[in-house]
């Protein structure tokens, strides 16, 4: 790359972040992953294949059902304090890539879908689903590969996500917050 060139090129965390993005957005010019990344990001859209597998455990696994159902609050609720913390960082989306899909909002800082996802693996992860977390972490990279977030949004949303559910995880299983 040319000197007049790498003058526009951001530089520390921001210019990592940037490069991270644009090479997994570069993954999704292949339809098949195109079409995975355009799923899945639908799918977490406001944390509803999380409120979707949390309600359904409580179904089947009657026994644990309110644990199901504290679980799902829990994420729920990560996904609230990511949509306030948003509207305080209120940080743009990346500009320097096309994205796959469209957005509820402009704002990127923490990641909504990865706070839910995290907070998910967390939660339902100690209730024994074990295809949680992997089916989060595919979430999370889907909107680097959309791309609509930087890493450093998602790496954000997922802590804030898994210390939700963390700390909420006495209240879950039935022992005091």
């Amino acid at each position: 790359m040319d000197d007049q060139h790498d003058l526009f090129r951001p530089r520390g965390l921001h210019g990592v972040d940037h490069r991270i993005v644009s090479a997994l957005r570069a993954c999704g010019s292949d339809p098949r992953v195109a079409g995975a990344a355009r799923a899945l990001s639908w799918a977490g859209e406001h944390g509803a294949v999380w409120v979707a597998a949390g309600l359904a455990g409580a179904v089947v696994d009657r026994p644990r059902r309110g644990a199901w159902l504290r679980g799902t609050a829990l994420t729920a609720g990560a996904h609230a304090a990511s949509s306030v913390v948003k509207r305080v960082v209120r940080r743009p989306r990346p500009a320097h890539v096309e994205p796959l899909v469209g957005t509820v909002g402009r704002h990127s800082f923490p990641s909504s879908h990865a706070t839910s996802a995290a907070a998910a693996a967390v939660a339902f992860g100690a209730l024994g689903a074990r295809a949680v977390p992997p089916l989060a972490a595919a979430v999370c990279v889907s909107r680097l590969v959309a791309g609509v977030h930087y890493p450093s949004d998602v790496a954000a949303g997922a802590a804030l996500g898994a210390l939700t559910a963390r700390l909420g995880a006495r209240w879950m299983t039935g022992g005091t917050a």
